[in-house]
């Protein structure tokens, strides 16, 4: 029981991140399938992030821009199921990706009111993972995912785009995992390393300006970004744990360019998105402290890569971000365990732009977010 209450507080906040790089909002967290016996958990996260600026005074006028981010919350569950000393199974139901950003103001008289990114997502992801020995185990499966988003182009800074809006219904579609893991049991040893594949969705789009339909409803290609995560953990001392990762997720790889949007955009050119994002590098390095036989506590700093400049897509007015978490664990019984924490996230400084060649639009400095989450954990 020690132990186990020890190796599982340091990734009790997986669940919690505070909007990772790109449209990131779970990690793709698998953290359970290397739990040990029967287990089913319940996580819930909420961020409350404050984004604002001020316009370049480029435009009409020159406008202070109020928060443009949404309050969001984050849910997820998995289950994992132990068939015999070698092979264990899990089931895990996560939000892998999402925007909620809304710019207050005048579309006709501010650079970027009226802009509007809405992104929903949910991921079922099926794992299966096989121990060789008490080393060695390789872990993999397939994962699907559906999307949904609702897009808005606002202000004069789109030009003739000005009320612009892309309505993608949800589609579902499949990906792969898979990875393996070195384990050494005595010192709380653990390195893993999962690939996930990317996914390619087809999204029913309607494409209007001011309401009024531009193009027949058509079919957009969206890729998910295939991505890799690294994860390790190790004693250090008698109750210490060191823990860390690394995330990469290719998001260069996510163009969202509807019929028209691309038309008028692009013209017989193609590479335009609406997007705009690069791809990023999560780091994350922590310690773990058990109590007592009930108590833990988790401290982790974050940092989350910048791009080569501060210019931006305004669906995303931010430029990394670094961060800092708490985290504790009750160990109610042998069966019911509880952990919470709370983290607060510094945004990078960013410049959203639009138009060719890139022109930026407002400045967005001094950014944050602040997030809490809770898991209860059930082991059976």
């Amino acid at each position: 029981m020690k132990k186990k209450l020890l190796a599982s507080v340091a990734f009790s906040l997986s669940a919690y991140t505070a909007q990772a790089g790109g449209l990131d909002r779970s990690g793709q967290d698998i953290g359970i399938i290397f739990e040990s016996g029967n287990l089913f958990e319940l996580s819930f996260g909420l961020v409350n992030p404050s984004l604002t600026g001020v316009e370049n005074g480029s435009t009409l006028t020159t406008n202070d821009i109020g928060n443009v981010a949404d309050n969001f919350s984050v849910l997820s569950a998995g289950l994992r199921y132990k068939i015999n000393e070698k092979l264990s199974v899990a089931l895990i139901v996560d939000e892998p990706y999402g925007s909620d950003i809304n710019y207050p103001g005048d579309s006709a008289v501010t650079a970027l009111g009226g802009t509007q990114a809405i992104v929903d997502s949910i991921a079922l992801t099926a794992l299966a993972r096989y121990k060789f020995n008490n080393n060695w185990s390789a872990h993999g499966g397939i994962r699907y995912q559906e999307i949904e988003a609702d897009v808005v182009l606002g202000g004069n800074a789109y030009g003739p785009l000005n009320g612009y809006r892309a309505e993608f219904d949800s589609e579902g579609a499949f990906g792969f995992v898979v990875g393996a893991a070195f384990e050494k049991p005595e010192i709380a040893l653990r390195v893993s390393l999962t690939y996930s594949s990317k996914i390619t969705h087809d999204l029913p789009t309607k494409e209007t300006i001011g309401g009024n339909p531009v193009a027949l409803p058509g079919v957009t290609e969206v890729v998910a970004p295939e991505s890799l995560n690294l994860e390790f953990q190790t004693g250090i001392a008698k109750d210490t744990l060191v823990f860390g990762s690394i995330r990469y997720a290719r998001y260069s790889d996510t163009i969202v360019s509807p019929a028209f949007f691309d038309s008028v955009v692009n013209g017989a050119d193609s590479g335009d998105s609406l997007t705009d994002l690069e791809d990023s590098t999560d780091i994350e390095i922590g310690f773990a402290r058990r109590f007592n036989d009930q108590w833990s506590g988790s401290i982790a700093f974050g940092y989350e890569s910048r791009g080569e400049d501060d210019l931006v897509s305004p669906l995303n007015p931010r430029n990394g971000a670094q961060y800092v978490s708490l985290g504790a664990k009750y160990q109610v019984n042998e069966q019911i365990a509880l952990s919470g924490g709370i983290r607060y996230t510094m945004l990078g400084d960013a410049q959203p732009e639009t138009g060719t060649p890139d022109t930026a639009r407002a400045n967005f400095d001094d950014n944050s977010a602040v997030s809490a989450g809770f898991k209860i954990s059930y082991s059976f």
